[in-house]
Order: structure tokens, then sequence, then C-alpha cells
């Protein structure tokens, strides 16, 4: 997920995690047909309109509200037609006062959605690579660094934990951590969601969700505490995401990176596929 002031950390799924000793080798892989970037946003939708804790709608704009004070987790991220754009617009801001969010248009928007949101006035704030890369294939071996375990979070006490770091990574308000385990703990689709946490010396140090859903395993939140960056937790976590994937039967992986972040991503043999673009719209 992007933070609110970094728009070059700016993710739907992934910050830029620390290279470290990847120990993966680039490969190009072909893009996905047209089926496959269909279930790639179907997921990546699903994924975001489960912050839905307040309210969620589906029609001329798909969006989703979880009350709490960070855009991230507030905003519309599909518009199913052009027709009547500033009838959107207006059923966005009603639906969405009162809380920070983002207008989210990838490529399950209809083409010119930028440019009609440009029209009403909203503002870009950033361009995200969207990255995919089959399953099937060698998943490579991330050398993981001495100590580092990589575990499912299931309890209570591991789910918050992971909350807390992945927050502290995005800059969200302390204050929010509970209620943000809350709504994680109430996801409607937790059948399909594998959460994973890096552990170093008995903390939790890194992140990553797996959302495995129309046939696509979507990687998430991979964030790393500030003070563990750059020695190989965020590739760690990232193969441990692949396997997760390909544990579910999942045919293809896909994530929202950073600029910064995509050339780490391509070694482990992400190629883009589309993008998405992150607008705000004054009050």
């Amino acid at each position: 997920m992007p933070r609110p002031g970094d728009d070059a950390s700016v993710a739907g799924g992934t910050e830029s995690p620390d290279a470290g000793n990847a120990g993966v080798s680039e490969r190009a892989d072909a893009g996905p047909d047209t089926g496959d970037l269909a279930r790639v946003t179907a997921n990546f939708r699903q994924y975001l309109m489960g912050w839905s804790a307040q309210e969620r709608g589906e029609g001329l704009v798909d969006h989703f509200r979880s009350g709490l004070a960070q855009p991230q987790f507030n905003g519309v991220v599909r518009l199913t037609s052009l027709d009547g754009i500033e009838r959107a617009v207006a059923a966005a801001r009603t639906r969405l006062a009162g809380v920070p969010w983002w207008w989210w248009v990838g490529p399950d928007s209809p083409r010119g959605t930028a440019a009609a949101l440009a029209e009403q006035g909203a503002s870009a704030r950033g361009v995200l690579p969207l990255m995919v890369r089959p399953l099937h294939h060698d998943l490579g071996c991330a050398r993981q660094p001495a100590g580092l375990r990589i575990e499912v979070a299931e309890s209570r006490a591991q789910l918050t934990e992971l909350v807390r770091t992945y927050s502290a990574s995005m800059g969200v308000d302390p204050g929010l951590e509970r209620e943000l385990v809350r709504i994680e703990e109430e996801r409607a689709d937790n059948a399909h969601i594998v959460r994973l946490a890096a552990v170093l010396d008995g903390r939790t140090v890194g992140t990553t969700v797996v959302v495995a859903a129309h046939e696509v395993a979507g990687i998430f939140l991979v964030h790393v505490a500030a003070d563990r960056r750059r020695r190989g937790i965020g590739g760690a976590l990232t193969a441990a995401a692949l396997r997760a994937g390909r544990e579910r039967g999942m045919p293809l992986a896909a994530l929202a990176a950073s600029r910064a972040g995509e050339p780490l991503y391509r070694r482990f043999g992400f190629a883009e596929a589309g993008e998405y673009r992150l607008f705000t719209l004054p009050g």
C-alpha cells in the first residue's frame, strides 16, 4: 500500500523492498493475455474492496470506505463507464466525504478515465507499474538472512505485530492500529488470504500479504522495518509470497510496485503488464 506523502513509494501492493542479496536471476516472461489481466484486476479489486468496514458499493463507481483517516484504506477502485463522469465524481465525493481517499485508475477502467478525471479537477498522485509473472516457472531462491524466519501470521498476537510493522513503514497513525487489526480479522475474504511475517531476533521486521483469488496470487503490503532494510528481508518475503501462491494452486502472481522496487521484481521474473494511476480530488 502507498504512503500518504511519498510518491516514490506509492504502491497498491508493494513498497520498494530491500534488494539486499536477492540471489535471483532476471527472466524475461511474456506478458499476460487479456483474460489474465482481467483476473489480476479482479484480484486487486477484491483486496482493496475488502477494506470496506463502513461501506462498499459497486455500480458506476466501485468504492470502498474503511472509515480510517488514511487514504490507503478508502477510495474508488474502478469506474465502469465514462458516461456520466460528473455523476460518478459527485457520487464518489458523497460516499467518501469525511475521510481521505484515492481514486485508482487501472486496466479495468475505461480508456480515457485519467483524462476525464483531470477535467473534473483531479490531481495525479503517482503511477504504479502492474507486474505479473507465471508461477509454473522456477521461483528462484532468495538468500535469506541468518536467523530470519518467515511465519504465517494466524494468531491475534501475530496479526497485531504484522499490522504494527506495516503501519510504521506506511506512516499510518499508531492510534489506528487497533482498528486495522479488527478490520483485518473481519475481512470477508480471509479464507483467500495468507499473511506472512518476517521474524528476526524475536521481532516482526517485515510483512507481506498474499490474496489467492481469481486464479491469481496478488501480493500486497511488502514492507520492511526501516532499521532492517538492505539486508535481503524484502527479497525473502517476496520469495515466500510466490511459494504461498503456488501452494494455493494459483497459476499467476501479480503486484503493483513502486518505480524504486521495479528492478528487484524484474529479477524475480515479474514483467510489467499495465499500470495503476492514483488521483486525488479536491473536497
